[in-house]
């Protein structure tokens, strides 16, 4: 699966499974650059093949309902649907 980088603080591993179309995923994205956080992300509506299931496999380890926007930091902490003060908690 490939993953796109934003640059910023070191906050640990942060990983944001999103949608393209998504109006909570974009201001997810918007609220983690408003925080300089570093982290990587994957349009998973954006994938095909091989790399989607790969994806959505990642994804339903972390959440098994497969919504979006999901943040994983450090494989262990899991943020599900646009949360902004545990986001802010966790990361700010």
């Amino acid at each position: 699966m490939n993953l796109e980088h934003v640059d910023g603080k070191d906050k640990g591993k942060v990983v944001l499974y999103a949608l393209s179309t998504c109006g909570w995923c974009k201001k997810t994205r918007m609220l983690l650059e408003d925080l300089e956080v570093e982290y990587d992300y994957v349009y998973v509506d954006l994938t095909t093949g091989d790399e989607r299931d790969e994806a959505v496999k990642a994804l339903q380890e972390f959440n098994p309902d497969v919504s979006f926007p999901t943040i994983v930091i450090n494989d262990s902490d899991v943020i599900i649907g646009f949360e902004m003060d545990e986001i802010e908690d966790k990361l700010g």
